[in-house]
């Protein structure tokens, strides 16, 4: 799931943060809730590990549900997100806050949506790894751990598979975690974030809508 680079460059949290409503139990979570109830498209957004209480996440939430999508941001992390002002033990972090333990607390969260009457639902990750369904992967030339060089060979394994629609793209100068932690005083990494958005948001317009 995380690297060392997920761990730098932390966000400031706000848990009051958005657009949106903060729902205690949203198929067992605190989840961010944002967008219209009625739609039939939604969109689960699952943060990186400084949890759903960074604002930029949030943004990203708001934003997404402008396009016409119910968004949710649940917390896989059970209210211990990495804290960049406490020291931790990176490995039993990890341990704890599992991609497949995600996968199965996701269940009940797409349970709940289409309760809601929802027919169609996407996710986008950060830091969380790949899926067997049409995937788009947004890549930052500067990332030790996921550099372009992987990101091609991810490339080249889904074009070998023409079951999978895939995009792929990597984006310059920008390093692992662009697309969330930003800085909005940086014009150049708000570019490269709201590009990235703008692609994300587009890859659903394809497959949800």
């Amino acid at each position: 799931m995380a690297s060392s680079h997920c761990w730098e460059n932390p966000p400031e949290l706000n848990p009051a943060g958005g657009g949106g409503e903060v729902v205690e139990d949203f198929g067992g979570l605190k989840t961010y809730v944002a967008g219209s109830a009625e739609s039939k498209a939604a969109v689960i957004l699952v943060s990186d590990v400084f949890g759903f209480e960074a604002p930029n996440l949030r943004k990203i939430a708001d934003k997404v549900a402008s396009s016409g999508y119910l968004v949710v941001v649940p917390d896989f992390l059970h209210g211990d997100p990495k804290d960049p002002n406490k020291p931790s033990n990176r490995e039993m972090w990890l341990q704890s806050h599992t991609p497949k333990k995600a996968c199965e607390e996701a269940k009940p969260v797409i349970a709940a949506l289409k309760e809601k009457g929802v027919s169609t639902i996407g996710a986008a990750g950060y830091c969380w790894g790949e899926v067997k369904c049409p995937i788009s992967m947004l890549g930052a030339e500067n990332d030790k751990s996921t550099p372009p060089e992987l990101l091609k060979q991810f490339e080249q394994v889904l074009s070998d598979n023409s079951a999978i629609d895939h995009f792929v793209k990597i984006f310059p100068g920008v390093a692992h975690g662009w697309a969330v932690r930003y800085s909005d005083n940086d014009a150049a990494a708000v570019k490269s974030a709201e590009e990235a958005l703008r692609d994300m948001t587009g890859w659903f317009d394809k497959y949800l809508k």
